[in-house]
C-alpha cells in the first residue's frame, strides 16, 4: 500500500508518496491552491495514479504542542479529504519540517528562486517519511 504525505499552505500543497513497501517518500508534485473542490480533483487524480491507501497530512503545531489556526485549518483539510475519499487520513506532527526541509536545500546550494519551487513538496516528503520512520511495522 502507498501512502501520501501532504504539506498545506495557504497558496500551495506540497505532495509526496511512498513507494510500494513504505520505505521511502518521493515528491511528487506542488500543487497551487486554486480552492478546496479544485485542490481536491487533483489530489483525487494522484490518489488513484498512485494507489494510495492511506494519507498523512502535516499538523503544524506551535512549540508548546498546541494547536493554532494554522493547524486548525490543516485537520479541516484532512477532514474534507477523508470525507470526500473515504480514505484513512492521519495528522502528523510537522513542527519544523519545513524549516529542516529549507536547511537541506540550502545546504545543497540549491537557488532562492528553485527553493520556492520545491520547499512544499520537500515538506511533505518529510513528513511522510519521518511518519513512516516512527511506524515501521505498519509498512507495506
Amino acid at each position: 500500500m502507498r501512502r501520501m504525505g501532504l504539506d498545506v499552505g495557504d497558496k500551495t500543497i506540497g505532495v509526496a508518496v511512498s513507494d510500494e513497501l513504505g520505505f521511502t517518500a518521493q515528491g511528487i508534485e506542488t500543487i497551487r491552491r486554486e480552492g478546496k473542490k479544485k485542490d481536491y480533483l487533483r489530489l483525487e487524480e494522484l490518489i488513484k495514479q498512485y494507489e494510495i491507501g492511506e494519507i498523512i497530512v502535516g499538523l503544524p503545531k506551535n512549540m508548546n504542542g498546541t494547536i493554532g489556526p494554522r493547524g486548525e485549518l490543516c485537520q479541516a483539510f484532512g477532514e474534507y479529504v477523508h470525507n470526500r475519499s473515504r480514505i484513512p487520513v492521519v495528522m502528523w506532527d510537522e513542527r519544523l519540517t519545513t524549516m529542516a526541509a529549507e536547511r537541506t536545500l540550502l545546504e545543497a546550494d540549491v537557488s532562492r528562486k528553485k527553493r520556492k519551487q520545491v520547499i512544499d513538496k520537500m515538506a511533505a516528503v518529510m513528513i511522510l517519511q519521518n511518519y513512516m520512520d516512527a511506524n515501521p511495522q505498519i509498512g507495506g
